[in-house]
């Protein structure tokens, strides 16, 4: 059941950041992509600076910031291919 869980978490979380991030990020189907592997990097980011939550909310919080850092890096990379 908590893969489940994970995986709503991410899919919620990717939709929130896409909102988030100006621009809207990189569509839907991307952004729900981003959420999920963006709760992993979020998980590991928030592990580096000793900040541990816990329960849904602190979850999502955590999925969130892991989306918004992925978002933020994928359009780094992006900008870089187009020039």
């Amino acid at each position: 059941m908590s893969f489940i869980w994970f995986i709503l978490i991410g899919l919620l979380s990717g939709f929130i950041a896409g909102k988030l991030m100006r621009g809207g990020g990189f569509g839907l189907v991307i952004n729900l992509i981003v959420g999920v592997v963006g709760g992993v990097l979020g998980g590991w980011l928030f592990g580096l600076f000793g900040i541990h939550t816990g329960g849904i909310i602190g979850s999502l919080i955590t999925s969130v910031v892991g989306a918004v850092v992925l978002l933020w890096i994928v359009g780094l990379l992006s900008r870089g291919h187009t020039r």
